[in-house]
């Protein structure tokens, strides 16, 4: 029993450590965030008291009222954080790939599957819902690195379905914030075996290409990548 509550002590300080250190972070793009905060713990604590007080159950209300605050600061504070966060996100190099690595349970994620020379990449995420590449870059670059990407899945496990999303605020992409809940949405149409036989043999795909002799030392002068952009695994 002591180890047990000497390990609860040590982690509540890392817990208390971790919330003050996203508030910090959060607060540094959403200045209103203290007073959001303590409006809807009071609204809500002052509610409840009202109720208490009209019903004549002042501090029974009254207790209910503090939770329920606690619990509504909690969600608003999560959720600003959250949306702080994307917004710090948008437009950094592999920001896609930290979504993709939070998504949770169900999928396997494989960062910068296809990169090109100006940094545009594609990743790769296989779930019951098949195969999803993400890219993220110039829209039109993206587009050619997506379309060779598909074409080859199709060749290795032409019956999982490729879905591709392009990471942007333009007409036809998808924003950082809303990835994770447009993959979630797609339709499930794979079996837990069925998952991990796709991934399976995208794994065979990708010793392939590590075991392919490539020369070693840097890159010789007037050495051209080949088309489509160089593979990143």
């Amino acid at each position: 029993m002591a180890r047990k509550d000497n390990a609860a002590d040590a982690a509540n300080p890392g817990r208390l450590k971790q919330i003050a250190l996203t508030y910090k972070m959060t607060r540094k793009a959403d200045k209103k965030i203290g007073l959001v905060l303590a409006a809807v713990g009071i609204i809500t604590l002052g509610v409840f008291l009202a109720i208490g007080f009209l019903i004549g159950h002042p501090i029974y209300l009254g207790i209910l009222g503090l939770f329920l605050a606690f619990l509504a600061t909690a969600i608003v504070f999560g959720r600003r954080a959250e949306r702080a966060a994307f917004g710090q996100m948008e437009g950094q190099p592999g920001a896609a790939a930290a979504v993709l690595d939070n998504i949770g349970r169900g999928w396997t994620t494989t960062p910068a599957v296809a990169m090109n020379r100006s940094q545009d990449v594609v990743h790769r995420a296989v779930g019951k819902a098949g195969i999803v590449l993400v890219a993220e870059g110039n829209p039109n670059r993206v587009k050619t690195l997506v379309a060779a990407e598909k074409k080859k899945m199709t060749r290795i496990v032409a019956d999982v379905p490729v879905h591709d999303i392009i990471v942007g605020t333009g007409e036809g992409q998808v924003e950082l914030k809303k990835v994770r809940t447009t993959m979630l949405k797609l339709p499930r149409v794979l079996t837990g075996p069925q998952v991990t036989a796709t991934n399976d043999r995208l794994r065979a795909l990708g010793d392939l290409m590590s075991n392919m002799p490539l020369p070693k030392g840097p890159m010789p002068k007037g050495m051209k990548l080949p088309k489509g952009g160089g593979k990143a695994r």
